[in-house]
């Protein structure tokens, strides 16, 4: 019979053992607009509004360093996030007819 007593195996020292994972923040990536001789500045605003939803005033100074520049930041986020921006922005702009360039690089 049981005499109510934790002998033999001590259930404490079986959840003792742990293991801590520790979660890394995951890698960001700058999107990038390049600028090109034929899109034009309207379009790129749009695309800034549109797949970047900034508002008008910030879309046109993005532009405006895309124009002045050559490159403009439209935003920061992770991977699968930068890859659909920079897919958006392409089809966008091929559906347009227009060379725009859109790129990410780790940040």
């Amino acid at each position: 019979m049981p005499d109510g007593t934790n002998a033999g195996t001590s259930y404490d020292e079986d959840l003792s053992i742990r293991t801590e994972k520790k979660l890394e923040e995951p890698k960001m990536f700058r999107v990038i607009l390049h600028n090109d001789h034929y899109t034009t500045m309207d379009f790129v605003v749009e695309v800034l509004v549109k797949v970047f939803h900034m508002p008008a005033a910030k879309a046109v100074q993005v532009m405006m360093d895309v124009h002045k520049k050559g490159v403009g930041i439209c935003g920061v986020y992770t991977l699968d996030i930068a890859v659909t921006k920079v897919g958006e922005v392409h089809q966008m702009a091929r559906a347009r007819e227009f060379p725009l360039k859109c790129s990410y690089e780790e940040a």
